[in-house]
């Protein structure tokens, strides 16, 4: 269940590049998040013995979708289109060591060696990715060479909204269940995008979708918003969280992948290296420690 919720993340990633050739980014995501709202309506209803949202927690959810639902998505749909899947999967392998960082700067929480040195490869990863011929570049001609760092950008910025998702969620599943976390973070993604979405729903013309695309929206909305959060929580039941982390390598593999396998892009020995380096940061910082006596 840890490696399929991975694995999911990584297709979308990956198979959202499909989705900006045809959609502009805000319609959507204003399009993804209406999908998911109705497919998790049963979600947002209170446990019973649940206590009442406080002003604080409304506070943390507000936070929680800004920048873990809305932002992140604007990043990485930008970021995706102006760069390739395979980038977009080697960038997203820093999300461990972004967490890291930011439970050090919000939590105060130390930053061991090992997290350190998955800090570092996370950076040369991306650093050799950003220096190298890139797909985009290699594959448009149209597109002008600053484009490139840009999406690089986008995907790193992405990679830090992410992280502070998960920081943030660890205050509110103290007091929340995940799923209604889930429901109400992605609500909340609907109210923000929705003024873009419809600003670009009115110009476009909804006809020139293939049904193809409608389906993969579909896939997209239910994978991002409710399978991957109701399988990894399911997993987490059965396996220790150190050991959880883990499974996030599948993440960058499923989207490199995704990139190679069914788009088509290029793969040439810059993105091995970076791919490399990536996954070895994600290790590093996620395997788990061996306890001593």
């Amino acid at each position: 269940m840890l490696a399929a919720s991975m694995a999911l993340v990584g297709s979308y990633v990956g198979l959202s590049r499909l989705l900006v050739a045809v959609l502009p980014v805000f319609l959507l995501a204003w399009l993804r998040f209406g999908i998911a709202a109705v497919a998790m309506a049963h979600w947002v209803r209170r446990a019973p013995g649940e206590a009442p949202l406080s002003p604080h927690d409304r506070r943390l959810l507000f936070w929680e979708s800004f920048l873990g639902n809305f932002l992140f998505s604007v990043c990485m749909l930008y970021g995706v289109q102006l760069t390739s899947a395979v980038s977009a999967g080697v960038v997203m392998a820093a999300i461990p060591a972004a967490v890291a960082l930011l439970s050090r700067w919000w939590l105060g929480e130390r930053i061991s060696r090992r997290t350190q040195a998955a800090i570092a490869c996370a950076a040369v990863g991306i650093g050799v990715l950003a220096l190298s011929r890139t797909p985009a570049a290699a594959t448009s001609t149209a597109q002008p060479p600053g484009m490139a760092l840009l999406g690089h950008a986008l995907l790193l910025g992405a990679v830090f909204c992410e992280a502070a998702y998960v920081v943030i969620g660890k205050r509110l599943t103290g007091s929340m269940a995940p799923r209604r976390i889930s429901a109400l973070i992605n609500l909340w993604g609907l109210a923000l995008v929705t003024p873009l979405g419809l600003w670009q729903a009115l110009r476009f013309d909804f006809a020139s979708v293939p049904a193809d695309t409608w389906l993969l929206l579909v896939f997209y909305a239910l994978a991002a918003s409710m399978a991957t959060v109701w399988l990894w929580m399911k997993g987490l039941t059965q396996v220790p969280a150190p050991q959880a982390g883990v499974f996030t390598v599948f993440l960058p593999i499923t989207a490199a992948a995704v990139g190679v396998l069914f788009l088509g892009e290029p793969f040439g020995p810059g993105h091995a290296v970076a791919l490399v380096m990536a996954l070895a940061g994600l290790l590093l910082a996620t395997w788990p420690a061996r306890k001593t006596a």
